[in-house]
């Protein structure tokens, strides 16, 4: 299923259970998002200096989308956040010393439910940007070019998710206001929860459990470009 959520191996990736959350076990790990059939470009055009504000309960998380450096990546995430997927989405994945990770998940009542997106885009992890503490990158399955709408925001220098490394992770932007916000949510206390998936070829939710989700959730209230 569609388990943006998970850097972890391949089947932890589809199933979104049971899987590990260690740093060192990176290597073996894949941040996991939806997949769905490739596309090259998405339609929206990209502006280089685009900035997008993360509104949560925690408060806000400036970010500054790097358009030169990663033109696909930006255009999709502006996309996403211009038709409102993003809010009241939730930081699903939380590892401290890692990275969180947010915008598949949304709050239907008490549970985690996953959002539909679209088709998954060109992995850009060739830009020159590299994952470094602060940075926001795209979460994606094993297949490079599966990312939709899911990112996760680096807590620390993950060199192991840059290219070459696993065709590595791309980076589309930084953090320039509220990296205390970011520090706030990468120290919330954890837990395994059930989340509810949609299967990648029927659509049907499926409850499945998952690993370092948020004892209290973590809410992006609103994502306004700026």
């Amino acid at each position: 299923m569609k388990s943006y959520f998970s850097i972890l191996t391949v089947v932890c990736s589809v199933l979104f259970g049971a899987c590990k959350s260690q740093k060192e076990d990176t290597h073996k790990e894949t941040v996991s998002a939806e997949v769905e059939e490739v596309k090259s470009e998405p339609a929206t055009p990209a502006k280089q200096g685009s900035k997008i504000r993360f509104k949560t309960n925690l408060g806000d998380i400036l970010i500054e989308l790097n358009a030169e450096k990663a033109p696909i990546t930006v255009a999709n995430f502006l996309k996403y956040a211009a038709e409102k997927h993003y809010d009241n989405t939730v930081f699903h994945r939380v590892i401290d010393g890692f990275m969180i990770q947010g915008g598949g998940f949304a709050l239907e009542g008490t549970k985690i439910v996953e959002k539909k997106t679209g088709a998954g885009i060109q992995n850009e992890s060739q830009n020159g940007l590299s994952n470094d503490k602060g940075t926001i990158a795209m979460a994606r399955t094993n297949d490079p070019n599966s990312a939709t709408a899911q990112f996760f925001i680096n807590v620390a220098d993950n060199s192991s998710l840059n290219y070459p490394n696993h065709n590595g992770y791309a980076v589309f932007g930084k953090v320039i206001e509220g990296m205390d916000v970011v520090e706030k949510i990468k120290a919330v206390e954890t837990t395994s929860k059930n989340l509810t998936m949609l299967h990648p070829h029927t659509g049907q939710p499926l409850e499945q459990p998952a690993g370092d989700v948020p004892t209290e959730s973590i809410i992006i209230e609103s994502a306004v470009i700026e």
